[in-house]
């Protein structure tokens, strides 16, 4: 028996015990830049949450994976009610959910994962596939679509490794955790260069199931393009894609799997193009004269000599926050606060460059990127600078419980645009942000980065921080959301660039794929979930 994961916080993110605290500095500039916050604590502890009353499961649907595999306690419910985006935080700490499963069921493979899907389809019970609940646009919240009963289908038994050395490829179980598949892999002197922001917890199946990307992506590519070979157990039948390098064979339909949320059946396995484990990982710091400067810098190597392996530019708000919630107690105050200080009073904005592989080939590439660096007017920091972005890279999540519990709304959300429009992108988006929240008396502090770059564009990933406004938290929230969801929309960027679609983002599909668009997923769901049982209302509105 594998029992569900209860190894992070209930109503948060991560390791209990890690909770970063703010000096006096950080303080000080949240409460000129947005106001006083009230505390926010913890409306109830786990055991008083309230929950709605599970309704029972059929026979048959407990046999498909045996009752001891069956999980109905407050808890694993609780855990398995949320991701982890600010509407489903907030509405953890408020004590109350209006929605949840009514069991959470682990399988212990493919063939009960299989056994599962059937009997829910006879039974007219709905399933959402359960990987970390790392989702930040409702991708797992439990919406029924109208069928009395619901379950969560927690994959994280699924935890399978064979590993091709000669072809550099490897088959991961769908519940692998980001550094469980590392772990794995690195025995056999690997790695699989994937590392989003959710890594320590996201899972295999998830970064499948999102089209999710990493940090790395300008290095190892984002996950569509690791994806070798894909399987999908669909209410309808099975889904297996050839395992080659390519194929000009029609439409391709490992591309149908990937990033299909759960809506059309479960991924139980992934099989990923691997490389070498890198002999050396270099990380430093510039400082570009301004966020326009440093993005030009980005454009010319991502259409000339080609991009290191991690490259970001924050604008000038974040590079100013960053130091400032860092502190000096933590790592950028540490390395390189002095420095950094200095360099953003003239209004610079900072670069993390990042490369990885063997001596020779870091070295050509560094080359090539400093020449670029220079001659966009970028100043060297260091590489102590490039360790503390690296050493940190995983904070952000554990900050935003910290200031959550201050009474802070904080959210994130990214796009992408061609380089030609990019700028208006940015400035449409972060208008929307703070003119919205302004009006409603809520200032907030508004940042910018850019996280991946390509020939044609670059993606943008916004984070505000505001006062939240005491008893209409979500409300709060969704009003902001949706001004940025429609700016982005008005000036023709994707709704999403590697978050997903999920529940949030489900309005908005249809205006960057079309009515057309929309029509073809509808009758691909109906062909392979006719019941429509596999989590509803995601990815399409209404499904």
């Amino acid at each position: 028996m594998t029992a569900p994961r209860r190894d992070s916080k209930w109503w948060g993110w991560g390791e209990p015990e890690r909770l970063p605290e703010l000096d006096a500095a950080a303080l000080a500039m949240l409460r000129e830049r947005i106001g006083e916050l009230e505390p926010w604590p913890l409306a109830r502890e786990l055991g008083e949450f309230e929950l709605p009353r599970a309704q029972g499961l059929p026979p048959a649907l407990v046999d498909a994976v045996g009752a001891e595999n069956v999980f109905d306690s407050t808890e694993d419910r609780l855990r398995h009610a949320t991701g982890r985006g600010y509407a489903d935080l907030a509405r953890l700490r408020l004590g109350a959910l209006e929605r949840a499963p009514d069991a959470v069921l682990v399988p212990a493979d493919a063939a009960a994962v299989r056994r599962v899907i059937d009997a829910s389809a006879a039974a007219g019970v709905a399933v959402v596939p359960f990987g970390g609940g790392t989702s930040v646009v409702g991708g797992v919240e439990p919406l029924r679509g109208g069928f009395e009963r619901l379950v969560s289908l927690d994959l994280t038994a699924l935890r399978g490794v064979e590993v091709d050395p000669r072809s550099l490829t490897a088959r991961l179980g769908a519940g692998l955790r980001g550094p469980e598949a590392e772990a794995a892999l690195a025995r056999h002197g690997l790695t699989l260069g994937h590392f989003p922001q959710s890594f320590e917890y996201a899972t295999i199946g998830g970064f499948a199931a999102t089209r999710s990307a990493g940090q790395a992506s300008s290095g190892y590519g984002r996950f569509d393009a690791l994806v070798s070979a894909i399987r999908l157990l669909a209410p309808a039948g099975d889904l297996d894609t050839l395992e080659t390098p390519h194929s000009a064979a029609g439409p391709a339909l490992r591309e149908l799997v990937v990033g299909s949320e759960g809506a059309l059946g479960v991924i139980p396995e992934v099989t990923v193009r691997v490389r070498p484990a890198p002999a050396v990982r270099r990380y430093e710091g510039w400082m570009a004269t301004g966020f326009e400067a440093g993005a030009e810098i980005v454009r010319t190597l991502a259409q000339g000599p080609g991009l290191p392996t991690v490259i970001r530019v924050s604008d000038e708000e974040e590079t100013e926050s960053s130091l400032a919630l860092s502190g000096p107690r933590g790592i950028a105050g540490r390395l390189f606060g002095g420095y950094l200080a200095a360099r953003k009073r003239a209004g610079g904005a900072l670069l993390i460059v990042g490369y990885e592989g063997d001596e020779e080939s870091v070295a050509r590439r560094r080359a090539l990127t400093v020449r670029a660096l220079r001659g966009g007017g970028a100043a060297y920091l260091g590489g102590v600078a490039g360790r503390g972005w690296e050493h940190g890279r995983y904070q952000g999540p554990y900050l935003r419980d910290t200031l959550l519990g201050m009474g802070a709304l904080v959210e994130t959300l990214e796009t992408s645009h061609t380089w030609s429009r990019l700028e208006e992108l940015r400035a449409a988006v972060g208008a929307a942000i703070r003119d919205t929240l302004a009006a409603a008396g809520t200032p907030p502090l508004v940042w910018c980065h850019l996280s991946h770059a390509y020939a044609d564009g670059a993606s943008l990933y916004f984070t505000f921080v505001c006062r939240a406004r005491r008893g209409e938290e979500v409300a709060q929230w969704r009003q902001v959301k949706t001004a940025a969801c429609e700016a982005i929309v008005a000036h023709g960027g994707t709704i999403t660039h590697h978050h997903a679609v999920g529940r949030d983002h489900a309005p908005y599909l249809e205006a960057e794929i079309g009515t057309g668009g929309i029509e073809a997923l509808r009758a691909l769901k109906e062909r392979l979930d006719p019941a429509g049982i596999m989590n509803p209302a995601k990815l399409l509105s209404g499904s």
